[in-house]
């Protein structure tokens, strides 16, 4: 994602996956190298179902990719690391986004003055 700039529905995305504190913290971990499920598990403080949720998340928004080897023993495990993304957002950049948004061009909304 770092060639062009996201669409508005992968910013939406983007940013909905790491709105949480737990994919953030995934986030950051992975940040410092790949990794593998059961050891991240252990390291951010959760069971492993919970973070499976939380990484499939993050995978989808194209945040992180998971890869699936074999251990020296024979062992299937899965391994997480960052992708190479790089959200800077402006208001220019957030304008350009919203313009390639799917679904109705409907009402945006109250604005400021009209919520008070």
């Amino acid at each position: 994602m770092t060639a062009a700039r996201p669409t508005g529905d992968d910013l939406v995305e983007m940013l909905a996956a790491l709105a949480n504190p737990l994919r953030l913290r995934i986030v950051a971990r992975l940040a410092h190298g790949r990794d593998y499920v059961s050891h991240l598990a252990r390291e951010i403080g959760i069971s492993r179902p919970l973070l499976h949720m939380h990484l499939q998340r993050l995978e989808a928004a194209g945040l992180i990719t998971g890869t699936l080897e074999l251990s020296e023993d024979g062992k299937a495990m899965k391994y997480y690391e960052v992708t190479d993304f790089d959200l800077h957002l402006t208001a220019s950049a957030v304008a350009e986004a919203a313009r390639t948004l799917d679904g109705p061009e409907s009402d945006p909304g109250p604005t400021r003055k009209e919520r008070h």
